[in-house]
């Protein structure tokens, strides 16, 4: 009957508001992080003021990688976060690779790379943060993007692996949006804008 389903329904929903939560130190008190989410090391997850991961996340930031989301930044459903990656040893299978001896021989945390958000970022669905990435402030990444590298502040990214699409707005808007939200010691310098956008091939990108 539709009264049973209904009550399954609820019990179901208020068993998840009170599942017990692991203890989160450095997610900020306005922060939203679904209880939908899986996280390696919640000890090593940083979510500052205003941002909001949704359901169905796996963050994989484990005991010595971490990740790290700035304010007002905020992700869609089924964000995958990878601060590891698998360590080829000579003479041994690859699978055996243990994170045991991972620390043993990686000394320069080469396969053990953060990822860091800057302020004001969208994370679109199924997006995938590889170790080492960094996504810059005010930037837009597309839905299904995995992202390997470092994406310039205000610039749209998408694909496989990403790539920039379009910068998000002229220098001259960014500077006044930034002059309405950051304190001038935090805003982009017109300088700093135009030298960062001259490291990209402006032959690759779609201005509309």
């Amino acid at each position: 009957m539709k009264w049973i389903k209904g009550l399954k329904q609820l019990a179901r929903h208020i068993f998840e508001i009170m599942e017990v939560q692991p203890d989160y130190p450095h997610v900020h008190k306005t922060a939203y992080l679904s209880h939908k989410v899986k996280v390696s090391s919640p000890k090593n997850l940083f979510m500052e003021e205003g941002t909001s991961i949704r359901e169905g996340a796996i963050i994989m930031n484990g005991p010595v990688g971490y990740f790290k989301m700035k304010k007002w930044s905020f992700s869609s459903i089924d964000l995958l976060v990878i601060c590891g990656n698998h360590m080829p040893v000579i003479g041994m299978p690859l699978i055996k690779v243990t994170d045991k001896i991972k620390r043993e021989l990686d000394k320069d945390n080469k396969y053990r790379k953060p990822v860091i958000v800057d302020e004001d970022c969208w994370l679109g669905a199924r997006v995938t943060l590889m170790p080492g990435a960094h996504v810059g402030r005010g930037s837009i990444i597309a839905a299904g993007a995995v992202v390997t590298g470092c994406v310039p502040a205000y610039s749209i990214w998408g694909g496989v692996p990403a790539k920039l699409i379009k910068w998000k707005w002229s220098i001259d808007e960014v500077i006044e949006h930034e002059k309405q939200l950051y304190s001038e010691s935090e805003r982009f310098t017109k300088e700093e804008l135009e030298q960062e956008r001259q490291n990209y091939d402006k032959k690759d990108i779609v201005n509309k």
